[in-house]
C-alpha cells in the first residue's frame, strides 16, 4: 500500500541540491506517463508518492524552508493527494493563461471537478473532489483553475481497468470531452490502484 510521506522523506536543502538533477529527470518522465489532456483546455496529472515528494521538495527549496514545522505543514496539505490502494488521485488544471479566456471559461466551468469520469466499458466511475481542498476551491459563480480529485474503485472495477479499454472523460454542460488511456498510462495508473510503487523508468 502506498505510504504517506513523513519528515524523514524530505531531505534538507543541501542534500536536495545534490539529488535534484537526477530526481527532476525521473519525475519529468513519470509525469509524462501520468499527464493526460482531456480536450483543448483541461489536463489531469495523476499524482503518486513520488510526484508529491518532488512537489514538497521543490516548495521547500523555493521558499527556503529550514524548520520541521514548515515541512510538517506541507505534508499535512499534500499527503492527502497520495492515493491509497483502490484509488486514483489527480490534480486537474484548466490550462488558460489570458485574462479574456479566464473570464469566459471559469464561470462556465463551475462544477467541472464533479464532472470527471473513468469509463470502464459500460461502467462509469465518477470523480470526487478531494475533501481537504474542496472547501477552499469551490465557488458558486466561478471555478478555480486547479482542482484536486480522486476516483475510488472496487476490486472488480480495478480488474476492468486492468483489462481495458479505459476512457477518461469530462461530462459537463459547457465541456464534453473524452480520451482513451494508452496502454502505458493504464499500466502506470494500475500501480496506484494495486498499491504498488510506480516504475521510475522513462
Amino acid at each position: 500500500m502506498a505510504s504517506k510521506l513523513d519528515l524523514n522523506d524530505i531531505v534538507d536543502l543541501r542534500a536536495y541540491e545534490r539529488e535534484r538533477p537526477e530526481l527532476q529527470q525521473r519525475v519529468l518522465a513519470l509525469k509524462r506517463r501520468r499527464r493526460i489532456a482531456v480536450g483543448p483546455i483541461v489536463t489531469l496529472l495523476f499524482e503518486n508518492r513520488e510526484t508529491i515528494r518532488f512537489q514538497i521538495q521543490e516548495m521547500a527549496r523555493a521558499e527556503k524552508m529550514l524548520r520541521d514545522e514548515q515541512i510538517l505543514e506541507e505534508l499535512e496539505v499534500y499527503n492527502p493527494l497520495i492515493p491509497d490502494a483502490g484509488e486514483l488521485s489527480a490534480t486537474m488544471f484548466i490550462e488558460l493563461t489570458s485574462k479574456p479566456e479566464l473570464e469566459e471559461w471559469l464561470p462556465k466551468l463551475v462544477g467541472v471537478e464533479r464532472s470527471v469520469q473513468l469509463r470502464l466499458g459500460d461502467e462509469i466511475v465518477e470523480a470526487e473532489p478531494e475533501a481537504a481542498h474542496d472547501e477552499q476551491l469551490t465557488r458558486e459563480d466561478v471555478t478555480a483553475s486547479v482542482h484536486y480529485i480522486r476516483f475510488q474503485l472496487s476490486p472488480d472495477q480495478v480488474g476492468r481497468f486492468a483489462a481495458g479499454p479505459v476512457q477518461l472523460a469530462i461530462d459537463h454542460p459547457a465541456y464534453r470531452e473524452a480520451i482513451d488511456l494508452t496502454d502505458e498510462t493504464r499500466a502506470e495508473l494500475l500501480s496506484d490502484l494495486r498499491g504498488e510503487p510506480a516504475s521510475a523508468a522513462g
